[in-house]
């Protein structure tokens, strides 16, 4: 390590090379790191372990602010990282290397850890200060997001832990931006993870059978693909009653994404599967579409559906002058003369399990002009951007918890 680099990217690339990635994460090691930044800070911090996943820690930390009846202001980030091709990089995903430039590399760089460590900077620099919020901060630091949340957030919005902090709005994360502004989330699709399993007649391959699970699948995933043309020609030409055009999120996208059947080449398979990823826009009736859905499968005899992933709220928070807390955020984004560009987040994060709570949430990663590498290859952050997103915070979270 330089010895004149910043102190605050030197625990950030600490933190970086915790390896926290998927399948196996290293969660001990990572709560270990957050549990001794909170007590370098000051602030309290304890560990939640729900009994059903114990090798699944929840690190929440909580500064008390000079109201505690007042609700209070959530700052959530998620620990765990998807997994890597090694071969693909140029150097060590795990290793935080620094470049010349100040680019940071590793897995996380762009992800919630980048999110999750300006929070405790943030948070540094006003104990430093001498500031005390008028309503109580606490911040979350959840596991698997990046395989669904359901061990992580889920689990934490619906437990009596998360009603005693009386939350009143939570900041979660955003994705980065290659243009001078910032990317801000006030909603995102809802991700459903569908299997169709079709069977049908078996036989020799060198027959004409009629009804084979396999042909069932493929007129079931034409129906898919027809749909999913259409919405991709929407997201090209759609233009939105205010007259932007439409982006990523404000469409349903489909993707087959698994296929699963046979023995071999000449034995017609008696039963196949086949995987789609469906990401639902929000205003979408959720209701209907799954009766769509249904009726794309179940029209064809002998099949069934699975569902490996479903969520069935897709609400959004408001960005109108009646949601103060959008408003003091917005106030404080032309202060500092910083662009915005609210929209649907395309993915899915932990704050739909927030917003399903009734709670509003924005997702605002600091990270503009810088391409987007999430989940890619060579993901990198430049110092300076993130060092400018801990001033950032730093404003924020304390208009944010000052908020009247």
């Amino acid at each position: 390590m330089c010895t004149n680099e910043h102190p605050a990217v030197a625990r950030f690339r600490d933190y970086l090379r915790i390896k926290t990635v998927q399948p196996n994460p290293d969660y001990e090691t990572c709560s270990k790191f957050l549990l001794r930044q909170a007590e370098e800070i000051g602030i309290s911090a304890k560990i939640i372990r729900f009994q059903d996943v114990p090798e699944r820690p929840i690190v929440l930390m909580t500064w008390e602010g000079r109201d505690p009846s007042l609700s209070t202001l959530l700052l959530n980030s998620h620990t765990d990282v998807v997994p890597v091709f090694e071969d693909q990089w140029n150097s060590d995903p795990f290793g935080a290397a620094k470049l010349e430039n100040g680019d940071i590399v590793a897995r996380g760089a762009q992800d919630m850890k980048c999110v999750g460590a300006s929070y405790l900077e943030a948070i540094r620099n006003l104990k430093a200060q001498g500031k005390q919020p008028l309503r109580t901060i606490h911040l979350s630091y959840v596991p698997d997001e990046e395989i669904g949340g359901a061990a992580g957030m889920e689990h934490l919005v619906n437990s009596e832990d998360f009603t005693k902090l009386n939350v009143g709005f939570a900041l979660d994360e955003g994705i980065a931006n290659p243009k001078n502004g910032l990317k801000v989330f006030y909603g995102e699709r809802t991700a459903w993870w569908v299997n169709v399993i079709a069977r049908g007649n078996v036989g020799h391959a060198s027959m004409f059978i009629k009804d084979t699970a396999m042909s069932k699948l493929h007129r079931i995933i034409n129906r898919f693909m027809d749909f999913r043309a259409a919405q991709e020609k929407q997201l090209e030409i759609g233009v939105h009653h205010n007259g932007k055009r439409y982006a990523l999120g404000d469409v349903t996208s489909v993707n087959l994404t698994k296929l699963q059947g046979g023995v071999q080449h000449n034995v017609i398979p008696e039963e196949v599967i086949a995987g789609f990823d469906i990401r639902i826009s929000p205003g979408v009736d959720l209701h209907r579409f799954k009766q769509m859905m249904e009726g794309f499968i179940l029209c064809e005899s002998d099949t069934r559906i699975e569902y490996a992933q479903y969520f069935d709220y897709n609400g959004t928070t408001k960005i109108d002058n009646s949601n103060l807390w959008w408003v003091a955020f917005q106030d404080y984004c032309k202060e500092r003369d910083e662009e915005i560009e609210p929209e649907i987040f395309p993915a899915a994060t932990d704050s739909r399990f927030i917003r399903a709570k009734g709670i509003p949430a924005l997702g605002v990663s600091y990270l503009k002009n810088t391409p987007v590498l999430l989940h890619d290859h060579n993901e990198y952050l430049n110092e300076k951007i993130y060092l400018e997103g801990i001033d950032f915070y730093t404003g924020l979270i304390n208009r944010l918890a000052n908020l009247e």
